[in-house]
């Protein structure tokens, strides 16, 4: 799974993050793979999500649990594009056991680009497009 994604980041799991059966708790996988692609838009695409004309929704998401994980350990996440369309984009994600390399999660995002005001879809352009381009898998 490493070599399949082209992005990673280190995310360690917090206390909080564990539900009652002494695991990470599923809704936990979604935030990451969300704050993963967003912080990777802000920080890499230079996306501004505050005030950008255009906005990117949510509009399908999905994930497949393969493994637990517990806190104390690090969850490296992976990210990749499955296809980038012209006003869409799918963001693929991978998040692996920091202890022992354990594939815990693969899941997917798919975004839409859409006018701030209107909502209606809007062609990916620019320097966010240019490096989502960067991020598409072989």
């Amino acid at each position: 799974m490493n070599s399949d994604y082209v992005h990673w980041e280190s995310v360690p799991t917090r206390w909080k993050d564990n539900d009652v059966y002494g695991h990470v708790n599923n809704v936990v996988h979604y935030s990451l793979m969300d704050t993963v692609i967003n912080e990777w838009m802000i920080r890499t695409a230079g996306f501004d999500p505050l005030r950008s004309p255009a906005i990117a929704l949510c509009v399908e998401s999905h994930c497949e649990y393969k493994a637990e994980v517990s806190f104390p350990d690090t969850i490296r996440v992976g990210l990749r594009i499955g296809k980038l369309g012209r006003s869409s984009v799918r963001w693929e994600v991978g998040l692996v056991r920091g202890s022992d390399g354990t594939p815990i999660a693969e899941g997917h995002f798919v975004h839409v680009f859409v006018d701030r005001e209107s909502r209606r879809p809007v062609e990916i352009t620019g320097p966010v497009r240019a490096a989502m381009e960067g991020l598409v898998a072989a």
